[in-house]
């Protein structure tokens, strides 16, 4: 049985368990602002633990990479009984095993949810993640079923904690108590987290407010639906220490140290449909440029355009992009092959290669072209080829892609959109039980153009209170 006693000041504390405001109308800040107020506190690490998500991951990755600071990839999932597991990455295998389970109860669901179960995580081989199971804080199951859900966790791996999360509730007492008791039961370490939503405890007036537009309800309705305090954000050593035992803080960061992956292990793997088994892609883009090189210019190729394309061929072989053009080729191939009007654009015109390929249409034995427009080995970034469909057709050449190459394997590119200030003010209003005349009237004096102050002034002129934590 381990002793879950008082701690000090002096130990080390990773935050395994924190939303960022990619997890929609649920966490209020961003996450570089998390990742740099952990940094600042002295955490160990910090995991981003978006909800059935890994978008907010690359913006959190280029802060910690920017400052040197550790960064544990991670989601979490809502589970029944109002129980909800963490999984962090341990490895660039758990990781895409993770981000396999995440698509997998994504598309199980309605577009913006998601369908998770246990037979879901049974199968998704999570045993090389850390995971974290968070029991309901007040929980209305009976005890033999809250057992059996600890039973079935703890089955899912080597590395399974149970979490012990505190905010100054009427039960914390009791619900400590309980956390370590059910944990010495079942021989599993408890971990210490905060359930982080904010990264300072001013955001609780925001956070009130996105949890409310998620609840289409007002502040003066939304009762229980908000958290009982603002104790969500991310609290210093001596916070952490008057109410967690040592033990706990200490496993935070133990868990912490487990957690090796890294963003920056990635590296993207073709699909080998693209390239016949006699050729390796190199060799079959070279047949493919030398052809089309021909058909460009039968009359026969200036010396010049032959060493451009030469040169291309090296560039794009060093930087291992070969597949890349291949795929583009196939796509632009399948549809011209079905009459389907298109044509790349961009810095893909400066490209001779993707000329004699039949991907642009701009002569380079006309124009003066700068390649290393397109490609460059002091970017190392993907080229990117646009390319332009017919309108009308263009459902073809997206069923075409997901035939070819399965539509576990293919999605369309999604952009992450903003509030913009018109939208933002009737949210709010309506969260606040504002008239719609005067919600009317503050979003219809606002232009994109107006600056971010300007809100302020807007609402002083209308006998409001402009500095209201909210705006």
């Amino acid at each position: 049985m381990v002793d879950y006693t008082a701690t000090d000041t002096r130990i080390a504390y990773a935050e395994l368990h924190c939303v960022s405001n990619f997890s929609f109308l649920r966490g209020a800040s961003r996450p570089e602002e998390l990742i740099d107020t952990a940094a600042s506190l002295g955490y160990t690490a910090l995991a981003i633990t978006d909800e059935c998500s890994m978008a907010g991951m690359v913006r959190a990755y280029g802060r910690a990479r920017e400052i040197g600071f550790k960064l544990i990839v991670g989601s979490e999932f809502a589970l029944d009984d109002s129980f909800r597991l963490v999984a962090l990455a341990r490895d660039a295998s758990a990781y895409s095993r993770l981000c396999r389970l995440i698509t997998q109860a994504r598309r199980a669901a309605e577009k913006g949810e998601y369908d998770i179960t246990r037979e879901l995580i049974d199968n998704a081989g999570l045993d090389t993640c850390c995971l974290l199971l968070v029991p309901p804080y007040h929980p209305s199951a009976p005890q033999q079923q809250l057992d059996q859900w600890i039973h079935w966790f703890k089955k899912l791996g080597p590395h399974t904690y149970l979490a012990l999360e505190l905010h100054y509730g009427a039960y914390d007492q009791k619900h400590s108590h309980w956390v370590i008791n059910t944990a010495n039961r079942f021989d599993m370490p408890v971990v210490a987290a905060g359930d982080v939503h904010m990264h300072r405890r001013q955001r609780r007036a925001l956070q009130d407010v996105v949890t409310c537009i998620r609840h289409n309800c007002t502040l003066d309705t939304a009762g229980r639906r908000l958290f009982q305090n603002g104790e969500r954000y991310m609290r210093d050593a001596r916070a952490l220490c008057s109410i967690y035992p040592e033990q706990a803080i200490q496993n935070s960061a133990d868990v912490a140290a487990l957690c090796e992956f890294d963003l920056g292990e990635l590296n993207y793997t073709y699909p080998k449909e693209v390239v016949p088994a006699e050729f390796t892609s190199i060799e079959y883009l070279r047949k493919l440029t030398y052809e089309g090189m021909h058909w460009r210019w039968p009359d026969g190729v200036e010396e010049h355009v032959k060493e451009q394309i030469d040169h291309e061929l090296k560039l794009i072989e060093h930087m291992h992009y070969e597949s890349y053009f291949l795929t583009v080729y196939d796509i632009v191939h399948y549809a011209r092959s079905q009459h389907i009007l298109c044509q790349g654009r961009g810095s893909a015109a400066n490209s001779a290669v993707c000329y004699s390929l039949g991907i642009t249409e701009v002569d380079p034995s006309r124009t003066s072209m700068l390649f290393e427009r397109f490609i460059s080995k002091e970017r190392n970034e993907p080229p990117d080829i646009d390319v332009d469909f017919e309108h009308e057709r263009r459902e073809e050449v997206i069923q075409y892609i997901y035939t070819k190459y399965g539509r576990h394997r293919a999605a369309l590119a999604a952009t992450v959109i903003c509030y913009r200030k018109r939208s933002a003010v009737r949210d709010i209003g309506k969260v606040l039980g504002l008239q719609q005349e005067q919600v009317d009237a503050l979003s219809k004096s606002l232009a994109w153009w107006d600056g971010a102050n300007v809100i302020g002034e807007r609402l002083e002129a209308m006998g409001f209170d402009a500095q209201s934590p909210l705006m």
